[in-house]
């Protein structure tokens, strides 16, 4: 068994076949199918599915570990070198879009602050589209709302951001006080999260303590995207505090409702492997960045 026997099984399985997996590796697809069958071979059982393309039960449990040893080679060339004066390498953060608004200036001034030779790469997402690329390994770190699809992340609890009734601040779709409760969103036009996300299952979960069912008119895995349409008078939106951008604030606002429980933001490590060392010294950022910043939008509490 060698490295580039796993490295080719792990492509064939994210890539679906053999060919992609070949230009993936910019190799033949003939080396990759061989790397494959010598591995076969070796341990003695099938461990991929030809027909689907997919990992036997066999192929899973290797994969996984595969996934590991390949995390692992990657970080020791980063390690080592950083083992100069000097932390360098390169970081692939996931962020969901709300955090990211405010997060990213703050990160990219420490950044350059303590580590200018560490390259950042920033992917923004939902938790949804963002996990699976951490449970592989092609994201580092991520920024993410609980709870998580998966139980198998590391993670550390970052801060609680309060959940929102938007409307505008005026008009006649205008919603006045201080704050509303669930029950009194049943009347409304109302835009939320897709069924199955976290933001979704949290607000559900609040219905059922309240004895509260929500008819919403348009469901969507994206906040901001949600938020769009909520700004363009498509409805009321159910959001995280950060979701209205400051230059909308004048025009729009997020009334507290009563009954829900504010959503918990974690720092996220993929299940396996030893971060790297400028991974770690971008953790210890973003967590110092939380923990001391004094100007943490409104909406959002420290844990």
């Amino acid at each position: 068994m060698d490295f580039r026997q796993l490295e080719a099984l792990v492509a064939v399985v994210d890539a679906g076949s053999f060919s992609k997996a070949g230009k993936a590796l910019a190799t033949a697809q003939s080396n990759i199918s061989t790397r494959v069958k010598n591995l076969e071979a070796e341990l003695g059982v099938s461990l991929i599915d030809r027909e689907t393309m997919g990992p036997t039960p066999e192929g899973r449990s290797v994969l996984e570990r595969a996934r590991r040893i390949l995390v692992e080679e990657e970080s020791i060339g980063t390690d080592v070198k950083s083992m100069s004066e000097t932390v360098q390498g390169d970081v692939s953060i996931g962020m969901i879009g709300t955090t990211g608004r405010w997060l990213i200036p703050h990160l990219l001034q420490a950044q350059r602050e303590h580590y200018p030779n560490i390259y950042l790469r920033i992917i923004e997402g939902t938790n949804s589209a963002l996990e699976p690329r951490l449970a592989t390994g092609e994201l580092n770190v991520a920024i993410l709302s609980m709870p998580l699809l998966s139980d198998s992340f590391r993670y550390a609890e970052l801060f609680d951001e309060d959940l929102v009734l938007v409307t505008p601040t005026k008009g006649k779709r205008a919603i006045m006080g201080d704050q509303v409760s669930l029950r009194d969103l049943t009347s409304l036009d109302l835009l939320l999260p897709l069924s199955g996300t976290p933001l979704r299952n949290e607000i559900n979960e609040a219905c059922e303590l309240a004895h509260v069912r929500l008819t919403p008119r348009i469901e969507m895995d994206g906040i901001r995207t949600l938020a769009s349409l909520c700004f363009d008078g498509e409805g009321y939106a159910v959001l995280p505090a950060t979701a209205i951008p400051a230059h909308l604030k004048l025009g729009f606002r997020g009334i507290r409702i009563s009954d829900l429980p504010p959503r918990r933001v974690a720092l996220t490590l993929p299940p396996y492997g030893l971060p790297s060392t400028p991974t770690l010294a971008v953790y210890q950022l973003i967590k110092e960045i939380v923990a001391r910043d004094t100007s943490l939008p409104s909406g959002l509490h420290r844990i």
